[in-house]
């Protein structure tokens, strides 16, 4: 049979994907039943809360679906029950700049919260296909926090409505999950972090979606090695500041950015606290890494411009340009030797994503 090149202009129009026809005759026969899927678009596409919004990209939001319930069974956050989300605990620590060391006891504890999120961001990322939406993957997100007697840390955080974070493309992060199928060239960044019994452990991947273009490639390549080389500069005595630097060299090297406007952070009891770490140069972090020192890098690199700007639903974060971003997040612990990456692969871990880059 002949090779399908031929694509429906109202398929074009809509910016359905993937709908191809191998000559005039095919299309006209199907054209009754193939219709139809320009209704379907039409609907979503019907979906416009923001009318009167300036998007940077050519992504849209798409419908959410109800926030997901938790078990009562389930310890949670003080924040998850609070009406406005609010994170008390991590509010009265935030006026100062004194980063915990964590005893032993509270060491196990992360390292089995961490752990954790490791085996549900797997999950997510195992579901990553043509097709599947967002809020699928929140579903698969939530459920399997559940399944390991966790709370998912977004829900209600700040009244986040969603399990998990998905950025796809332009998306930096913070994206909602959504009823917005993935299409075949796509990236999407999952963060997930899980609460499990007083302690959060924190990890984010970006994944290809069918077959990503070699720009996209590089940038996902690199924001992996940004994270690489930061990890490997984490031992007692390295100040904070200084794991910026060792990020913006990489990226600018190769032509891409580096978002300032969200930043490593503490974490243990507390999701967000000391020490703060930027992924840009000439930051004015304080603090100097210790033994027991537990918190994330996660740097998002940018295509184009570093700068951003936020949704209407005052957590999309998207680059100003609309060009694509890429993350990658590990939770750290400091030893007395160097580090151990807390949320590390294990070697049963999905094939990797730096597999996928060839």
């Amino acid at each position: 049979s002949n090779t399908a090149k031929l694509q429906c202009p109202t398929c074009i129009k809509l910016g359905i994907p993937g709908s191809y026809f191998c000559s005039q005759d095919c299309f006209k026969k199907s054209w009754s039943t193939h219709k139809q899927q320009h209704k379907k678009a039409k609907g979503a596409s019907i979906y416009d809360p923001w009318p009167d919004f300036t998007f940077s990209g050519k992504l849209r939001p798409w419908p959410v679906t109800p926030k997901r319930a938790v078990p009562d069974n389930i310890t949670r956050p003080d924040y998850a029950n609070d009406s406005k989300g609010t994170p008390h605990s991590e509010l009265a620590a935030r006026g100062t700049s004194q980063i915990l060391v964590l005893s032993d006891e509270d060491q196990e504890s992360l390292r089995v919260a961490c752990k954790l999120g490791r085996e549900v961001l797997d999950i997510g990322a195992e579901a990553v296909a043509v097709g599947v939406t967002t809020d699928e993957i929140d579903r698969l997100i939530h459920e399997a926090t559940i399944d390991r007697d966790c709370y998912p840390s977004p829900l209600n955080y700040y009244r986040f409505p969603k399990s998990c974070c998905t950025s796809v493309n332009e998306v930096i992060c913070h994206g909602i999950p959504d009823k917005r199928p993935l299409t075949d060239g796509d990236i999407v960044n999952i963060d997930v972090t899980v609460y499990h019994r007083g302690f959060h452990g924190d990890l984010n991947e970006t994944l290809l979606v069918g077959n990503v273009d070699d720009v996209t490639k590089k940038l996902v390549g690199v924001t992996w090695d940004c994270l690489d080389y930061a990890m490997q500069a984490v031992k007692p005595g390295m100040r904070y500041r200084d794991i910026g630097a060792i990020i913006q060299k990489h990226a600018q090297a190769n032509g891409f950015s580096v978002v300032r406007s969200y930043c490593g952070h503490g974490i243990h009891r507390l999701f967000h606290t000391a020490p703060n770490v930027p992924h840009y140069a000439k930051n004015k972090a304080v603090g100097v890494m210790k033994a027991g020192h537990s918190f994330t890098i996660e740097p998002m690199i940018s295509e184009g411009v570093w700068r951003d700007m936020v949704w209407p639903d005052n957590w999309t974060a998207v680059t100003q340009d609309g060009r694509r971003s890429a993350q990658f997040e590990h939770t750290l612990l400091v030893t007395d030797t160097g580090v151990d990456i807390l949320t590390q692969r294990p070697g049963t871990s999905r094939p990797h994503f730096m597999d996928q880059l060839g």
